[in-house]
């Protein structure tokens, strides 16, 4: 069986309206009408009972009634017709247009009666209780039909009742401004119908205006399915209006931008990080920032329904332990390359060593074997290497010296170079020196030959300090010739021209780790995810020069907790190798090292 297809929502609101409406109208319209009955009514019987009383306290008329009371015999119709009171009634009526006036005497007998052939006769309603003394106002039946009647009783000059004095209106004609009214009552009951109707329909198209067409069935298919997307997933959801309010910020954004009680507050009073609110406020696309140490992606889209703006949604994602994998995988491919460098020359030594025995040259063989037992492991083409102690510096050098050398840069080691520890925290160096290094290489492949980078490297207590400087055009002249500049993105802001000589941070050093032409080669990262890493340890990062004509760029950083002493972690000579120049031996430091 098909099925029957619901009335939309804003139909059935619109037609509840209404049938309220006219319910509302129709009970006011009969209880005005029932008012206005009520009203007429009264109206009658205080006209009735006012002249009945007038009637009952005009003296002629008291004195006749009187008179025709006093007579023991019945009064003579003959004689009536033609009386005084017979007279004055009529009169009365013809003047105040009542449908009778009436008077009878102490025995109820008609004195006056607009029926000429009913006078001397009795009424055919009650009486007894006027003679009584009272006052009567009653809505009877009589000879004449159904009238509203004031009964009054008429005394002598006693003050006893003789007899009364009764006045009528007919009912047809009691309710003759009914029909007017009641017109004019349906006019008002049709214009409150019509406005209701024009509100009713107004409101339903505010209410699709609103809801975009959605029922409340889908409403609330909506909000379930909201609820269990934005709270399953590990995703953060920032929901902004066209007006800059927040409508939707769920658990995960909420811990990933550390913000609290966001929605229903405008964007910027949320207290969101810079970055991000800049990203969100421009509806970038896509987007990186580094919000307390988080590497925080965010995909930014506008949304739309039907041509019209809505506002921005934003999806953030925490890619900390992605970068953090990444950086890892990056320190293995470039140990790994270092590693493939001394197999292949390893290699190499082997088979001269084997030729010579081959040749039966054994002296020869020998001494070439002593010769690399006293050399040691192979040494990287870096000019400087042998200044660096450290094992992973000198196999992390070398391999990004490798790598520059195949994009025709040579990479050497600065003759300031003075590193008494060894680094300890390996992924943090190699984040932040690869970054730098990275940079620089693509610098100087855009610079004029020759093309070179140098880096020192200092250690200060527990901290490792290194500068990187390369050939490249520098920061200013990168800009103005549109190269790549130092760290890939003219707009990191690296430094600003204050950019102190004595080497102190500048905050707006490294002030943006993506650019809008791309990510830094390949890491996404740039300076600014390095600045955070070098202040979590409460070190920095800096730029040292601009650069100028005789050099590109000099960027500097500090890193705090990353160097150990080198007796804790120093690396063991090879068994039977001669020690080199700076090796300890049984765990004590050189007399180089006692020197310095």
């Amino acid at each position: 069986m098909p099925r029957t297809r619901r009335m939309r929502f804003a139909t059935r609101t619109l037609l509840l309206q209404l049938a309220t409406v006219v319910l509302v109208v129709a009970l006011c319209t009969g209880v005005y009408l029932v008012l206005a009955t009520q009203q007429l009514r009264a109206e009658a019987e205080s006209s009735a009972l006012g002249i009945a009383r007038t009637l009952a306290e005009d003296p002629e008329l008291r004195a006749a009634v009187a008179e025709e009371s006093a007579d023991p015999g019945p009064p003579r119709a003959e004689l009536l017709r033609d009386g005084d009171l017979q007279r004055t009634a009529t009169a009365t009526a013809n003047r105040t247009g009542a449908l009778f006036v009436v008077v009878t005497d102490d025995h109820g007998i008609r004195l006056a009666h607009p029926d000429p052939g009913r006078l001397g006769q009795e009424v055919s309603t009650p009486f007894q209780e006027v003679l009584a003394g009272h006052e009567v106002v009653e809505w009877e039946t009589g000879t004449l039909g159904e009238s509203v009647r004031a009964k009054v009783p008429v005394r002598d000059a006693a003050g006893t009742p003789v007899g009364e004095v009764s006045v009528g209106f007919a009912r047809a004609g009691v309710f003759d401004d009914l029909p007017p009214l009641l017109a004019v009552i349906g006019l008002a009951a049709a214009g409150s119908l019509l406005v209701a109707g024009i509100g009713a329909l107004l409101l339903r198209r505010r209410w699709e205006r609103l809801t975009l067409g959605v029922q409340p069935e889908e409403l609330v298919a909506l909000v379930q399915n909201q609820t269990a997307v934005l709270d399953g997933v590990d995703d953060g959801v920032l929901a902004v209006d066209a007006e800059g309010v927040v409508r939707v910020c769920n658990a995960a954004a909420e811990r990933l931008l550390a913000v609290r009680d966001a929605v229903g507050r405008p964007l910027d009073r949320i207290g969101l990080p810079d970055p991000v609110r800049d990203v969100v406020s421009a509806g970038r696309a896509l987007s990186e920032a580094v919000v307390d140490g988080r590497v925080l992606y965010l995909d930014t889209r506008p949304v739309e329904r039907d041509g019209r703006p809505l506002g921005t949604v934003a999806v953030i994602r925490d890619r900390t332990e992605l970068v953090a994998l990444s950086e890892r995988l990056e320190t293995v491919r470039t140990m790994t390359a270092a590693l493939r460098v001394q197999r292949h020359e390893f290699a190499n030594r082997i088979h001269v060593a084997a030729g010579l025995l081959d040749a039966e040259r054994v002296q020869d063989a020998r001494e070439f074997l002593a010769e690399l037992a006293e050399r040691g492991s192979v040494d990287f083409p870096v000019p400087g290497i042998a200044r660096l102690r450290d094992p992973f510096l000198r196999s992390f050098l070398g391999a990004k010296a490798l790598e520059a050398t195949e994009r025709g840069v040579t990479l050497r080691i600065s003759e300031e170079t003075h590193l008494l520890g060894a680094v300890s925290e390996a992924e943090d160096v190699a984040a932040v020196l690869g970054n730098l290094v990275d940079n620089a290489v693509s610098a100087a492949v855009d610079g004029a030959p020759p093309r070179w980078v140098e880096v020192a490297v200092l250690d200060d207590r527990d901290a490792l300090v290194v500068t990187v400087a390369d050939s490249g055009a520098g920061l200013d002249g990168a800009e103005d010739d549109g190269g790549a500049t130092d760290d890939g993105a003219a707009d990191d802001g690296a430094a600003d021209d204050g950019a102190a000589d004595d080497g102190a941070a500048d905050d707006g050093a490294a002030d943006d780790g993506t650019d809008s032409a791309g990510p830094v080669h390949g890491h996404g990262l740039g300076l600014r995810l390095s600045r955070e890493i070098a202040r979590r340890g409460g070190g920095d990062l800096w730029v040292i020069d601009r650069g100028g004509e005789a050099h590109g760029a000099v960027f500097a950083a500090r890193l705090g907790g990353v160097v150990a002493p080198a007796r804790s972690i120093g690396p063991a000579p090879l068994p039977g190798s001669a020690p080199r120049p700076g090796d300890e031996q049984d765990g004590e430091p050189s007399d180089e090292d006692e020197s310095r």
